[in-house]
């Protein structure tokens, strides 16, 4: 993707399911603003820890840029670089409302605003800020990844708990990685009704138990 000839700043977001590499493209565009020599500042939510670990921003498959962990929209506002050219923020589906203005007040100011994240929970529900952030950005571009089942696009992501499909009522924030979520596509994705864990249906048989016609 290249980057449109704006005016002053401007938002771009990079959205989608986990597993399509968002993190991969923001890191993209983060070395691509390093090489043209712009100052660039990273944030990322203190929530994920996985792969490079708290102070960076990490890819699936190992790649990482530093980056500063936070945990409200008025800390980023608090650690802007007053230099910086480029500011990025990964995972932005956890992080609250007050990023949509802050992301605006950036891009007024004539910064480029890089915002990642998931635009739909593990129910396929819009998460968080992310609907705001796309609605306001210049650019969007939405990523999948391959249904695990299928092979279709993936659109949504799936939340396994010990291998079962998620319940409705689960929490909307659980950090995980492959061991608790695979991408798939409207069709396979399955969200089980809420308490639905404790029905008969969902239980897993008794093996000592035989039918009546048995």
């Amino acid at each position: 993707m290249s980057v449109m000839p704006f005016s002053g700043g401007w938002i771009e977001v990079v959205a989608g399911v986990m597993f399509s590499g968002k993190s991969e493209e923001l890191m993209r565009r983060v070395r691509r603003a390093v090489i043209a020599r712009k100052r660039v500042q990273v944030f990322k939510s203190h929530l994920d820890s996985r792969y490079a670990g708290l102070f960076a921003v990490s890819s699936h498959d190992g790649r990482s840029v530093e980056a500063i962990p936070v945990d409200s929209s008025a800390q980023v506002a608090q650690r802007i670089d007053p230099l910086a050219h480029v500011i990025a923020v990964d995972e932005a589906q956890f992080m609250d409302e007050g990023i949509v203005e802050v992301a605006t007040s950036l891009a007024s100011r004539g910064r480029r605003v890089i915002i990642a994240g998931l635009d739909t929970d593990f129910r396929g529900e819009p998460f968080g800020p992310m609907p705001r952030l796309m609605a306001i950005a210049e650019m969007v571009d939405k990523l999948h990844a391959i249904c695990v089942l299928c092979g279709a696009p993936a659109t949504r992501t799936q939340r396994l708990i010990d291998g079962i499909p998620a319940a409705w009522d689960s929490p909307t924030i659980m950090v995980g990685g492959r061991e608790a979520y695979e991408a798939r596509c409207r069709a396979c994705h399955v969200v089980r009704p809420a308490h639905e864990a404790q029905r008969e249906i969902f239980r897993a048989p008794d093996p000592g138990t035989r039918s009546n016609g048995a």
